[in-house]
């Protein structure tokens, strides 16, 4: 008998989404793990830009995309949650049509279990739709939520998914301890388990790029940030296994471009990433590297922008937040003085563009001045790099919750649609009304 399992990457639900290298890859590790042990994988992405159905689709206009593989998702208009309607936004759902969704779900037989998966807290109605629409088509099938969302707000989860269960646990492990309780037979014995298997793209329809993930957790402990909570410690992989799977996708699937997921990318280089580049460059394999999650500024030294430089870095991002060292002594202790200036000296001298150093800002913080993020964009153009905002969400489980909860006029706590970081939920009606000026700005900023 074939042991059947079916894994869902849910839609967003949102005033807006874009594809920054983004796949759901702690799903895709759970795949490649149980696959191990003989379950075959259905894997039903719901963000699925190459969905060969939607290209039959007519109300749906193709997403445009970029470089690199970046771009729009598909899209629809829907109607806003009751709680967002005072939001002069459209809200849209982002991914694939539900008929499709629903096709893909009825030609899958007998499931012994469905597995979904959940990022942005707002982002729960996606994946309350999508368990919903999964037990109407196998009903009796037992359904585990895991993922951020599941993690960060395991009560209202529990309360509101539809789930069976909710993981709050990162072992893939705890999934077959799940089975065993809900009488699931494991098809094989593995007795050369391998505890982290490659990332199961190849049930993707098509990559247009690669998501690496090299270290695990943050030595720093901004207010901010859940990685302290998600991922207590850091924990880095061996260099050269890493060089191995980036070698693999680039053989095996002709991937060029790769995303790297980590949250303390260049941190303690000399043991880790330094070793990975100069493998790399040895090897020479025409390759394009993406940070998205941002470098921090005081591990970008000269030797490590050169290397960066060598084996293919396109887009980088440093998060700074904020050129206000008075709010940094507030929010992290991640960057000192003259830190910033260092890092995008050592760039710009090894080789690369005020346009390919892109820097993160904070907005939208309790307290935060207007003032004091128009001083940021104009600091980090200054300097010889471009500017990008980042709105802040407030986040359970972090040390600037309390305050977030303390700043927001919305109920964060009970509801987290208002964790939306469109809804700039911890500033005033006045500095909303003017956060329109700094978007301008920093894309004026970009553009010149």
């Amino acid at each position: 008998m074939t042991h059947s399992l079916i894994l869902i990457n849910p839609w967003i639900y949102d005033f807006a989404a874009y594809d920054l290298w983004s796949k759901p890859l702690g799903l895709l590790y759970i795949a490649g793990f149980l696959r191990q042990f003989g379950f075959r994988i259905h894997f039903i992405d719901c963000l699925d830009r190459h969905h060969p159905g939607m290209l039959e689709d007519n109300q749906f206009r193709a997403p445009k995309r970029r470089p690199y593989g970046t771009g729009k998702f598909w899209r629809m208009q829907i109607e806003k949650p009751d709680r967002l309607k005072h939001v002069q936004r459209p809200y849209s759902r982002y991914g694939i049509s539900i008929s499709i969704f629903e096709r893909e779900l009825s030609e899958i037989e007998n499931p012994v279990a469905i597995l979904v998966t959940s990022l942005m807290t707002y982002w729960y109605p996606g994946v309350r739709e999508a368990i919903a629409i999964a037990r109407k088509i196998h009903p009796g099938v037992p359904v585990i939520l895991g993922g951020v969302y599941a993690r960060l707000c395991h009560e209202h989860a529990m309360q509101t998914s539809g789930a069976d269960r909710v993981v709050t646990e990162a072992d893939p492990e705890v999934i077959l301890k799940l089975f065993n309780d809900f009488g699931i037979e494991i098809p094989q014995s593995i007795n050369d388990l391998q505890p982290r298997p490659y990332p199961a793209f190849d049930l993707l329809n098509k990559n247009d790029y690669i998501c690496l993930l090299t270290s695990t957790g943050c030595p720093f402990r901004c207010r901010y940030c859940a990685s302290h909570f998600l991922s207590p410690l850091l924990e880095q992989r061996d260099p050269h296994e890493i060089l191995d799977e980036i070698l693999y996708w680039n053989k095996y699937l002709g991937i060029r471009d790769f995303a790297f997921y980590d949250d303390a990318l260049l941190v303690a280089s000399e043991d880790h990433m330094a070793i990975l580049l100069e493998a790399i460059n040895r090897h020479d394999p025409d390759l394009r590297f993406h940070t998205p999650n941002a470098l921090h500024a005081r591990e970008i030294s000269y030797d490590i922008a050169m290397l960066m430089r060598r084996t293919g870095f396109k887009t980088i991002r440093i998060g700074l937040e904020t050129s206000d060292f008075s709010i940094h002594k507030d929010i992290d202790n991640k960057i000192s003085e003259g830190d910033f200036e260092r890092s995008v000296s050592n760039l710009q001298r090894a080789g690369f563009k005020a346009s390919d150093i892109g820097v993160y800002i904070l907005a939208g913080l309790p307290g935060q001045s207007v003032d004091s993020v128009l001083k940021t964009i104009d600091y980090i153009a200054g300097n010889g790099a471009v500017p990008y905002l980042s709105e802040y969400s407030p986040i359970p489980h972090t040390d600037l919750w309390e305050k977030a909860v303390e700043f927001s006029e919305y109920d964060i706590t009970g509801e987290p649609l208002f964790q939306n970081n469109t809804l700039l939920p911890c500033w005033d009606s006045s500095r909303k009304r003017e956060y329109q000026g700094l978007k301008d700005r920093a894309l004026a900023v970009r553009r010149l």
